[in-house]
């Protein structure tokens, strides 16, 4: 590892004036052919900072404003900039782990950031209590100002590396500095329990379609099974969707054969998802709930399970999105998701792109003010049916 960084560093001071001369080269190279492309916005760029009594933004937020505006010309709702800390946050979700401190983050009334680290976590075993301020996080200064987002993302990174917390702890509020070595934290995209009023019911929901949900769901049902559950209820309400393959994969736990969907990117011949081999889940007896919330890879899941009638569909339309994104990191840790393809599910009457999947059986899908979920209790009035 040091010969590799003494490497570079020989390397790039012996290089560093060619590429002063090549970058120098580039960049007028680039700048002149922004300025020939965009002459408009840059007459618009001149005269602003020329003439603007406040001075221009600095970068990266000018940088961000300019593609948040291409953006917004381009006039796609699912092609999306992304800034780095919800970047992060949003991968780590997408991963189902992260590495991190586990602590859990709240404001006080006065808007700093509050630490309360989750039992047996790094942050717990160094010495982090409840209610201790968050004052830095290495240099970066804790500020009330900073979102809880910056924060985390700040407080998470590679497992195994450690990070410097600064905090100030109640009463006295004297500073107390802790290095903490991150450690895997996981991310469960699937909740589960047992039916309280149908014990042979299994309630399984999935939160979002990540990495690691196929096999959290195979573990659910596992697990509800060994405690007595015969039939199960796949609660994919305010499911906003996450990654294909994973939705995909879910839908196939539970299907013997066939095509679970097609999809198409622009000038490119059709693409064919298919069962590969019978689910281990083939013969559970399976209700789905849905919403309108429920969407993108979420209704794949659903929405193959209608098509090869291997479940019905309990709740209301979903929310009807039918294409695929493609995310691309820029070189700061944000990213770019843009629009690549468009997908649907063979026999599949109405498409799902217009106007969502259509439920079997229509019903509410928020609890009651009494806390009766209407939808659980359809869900499992079907599955008693197919006793």
């Amino acid at each position: 590892m040091e010969f590799k960084r003494s490497f570079l560093i020989t390397f790039i001071l012996g290089t560093s004036l060619t590429l002063g001369f090549a970058g120098g080269y580039y960049a007028h190279a680039h700048f002149d052919l922004w300025r020939d492309q965009f002459p408009v916005l840059n007459q618009a760029f001149d005269i602003l900072g020329n003439n603007g009594l406040k001075p221009m933004p600095e970068k990266p937020a000018l940088e961000y404003g300019m593609i948040r505006g291409m953006l917004q010309a381009y006039d796609d709702p699912y092609t999306l900039f992304v800034e780095p800390p919800q970047h992060e946050l949003e991968s780590n979700a997408l991963q189902g782990s992260f590495g991190g401190i586990g602590v859990r983050l709240t404001r006080d009334l006065e808007g700093y950031v509050i630490l309360y680290p989750f039992q047996g976590s790094p942050a717990s075993e160094v010495g982090i209590m409840d209610g201790d301020r968050l004052i830095f996080v290495d240099d970066m200064e804790i500020s009330p100002e900073v979102t809880i987002e910056s924060v985390q993302a700040a407080l998470r990174g590679p497992v195994g590396q450690s990070v410097r917390v600064t905090i100030s702890r109640p009463p006295d509020n004297g500073q107390l500095e802790f290095i903490i070595r991150r450690a895997e934290i996981p991310l469960p995209s699937v909740a589960w329990h047992i039916d309280s009023d149908i014990p042979e019911v299994g309630v399984i929901e999935l939160n979002i379609i990540a990495a690691s949900t196929v096999q959290e769901v195979q573990s659910a049902i596992r697990d509800l099974q060994q405690r007595g559950a015969q039939y199960f209820i796949l609660d994919l309400r305010d499911n906003f969707g996450g990654l294909l393959t994973a939705g995909v994969d879910v839908a196939r736990l539970f299907l013997d054969n066939g095509i679970i969907m097609e999809y198409e990117n622009r000038d490119q011949k059709i693409e064919v998802y298919r069962v590969e081999q019978p689910g281990e889940f083939v013969d559970v007896p399976l209700v789905v709930i849905v919403n309108e919330n429920t969407a993108s890879a979420s209704e794949i899941i659903a929405g193959a399970l209608k098509a090869h009638q291997r479940a019905q569909i309990v709740g209301t339309h979903t929310y009807g999105k039918n294409t695929i994104q493609l995310v691309f990191d820029l070189m700061d840790g944000s990213s770019l998701h843009v629009t690549s393809a468009q997908w649907w599910i063979p026999g599949l009457e109405p498409p799902i792109g217009k106007g969502g999947l259509e439920p079997d059986i229509y019903t509410e899908t928020t609890p009651d003010e009494a806390g009766v979920d209407a939808a659980i209790r359809e869900a499992s009035l079907v599955l008693m049916r197919l006793k």
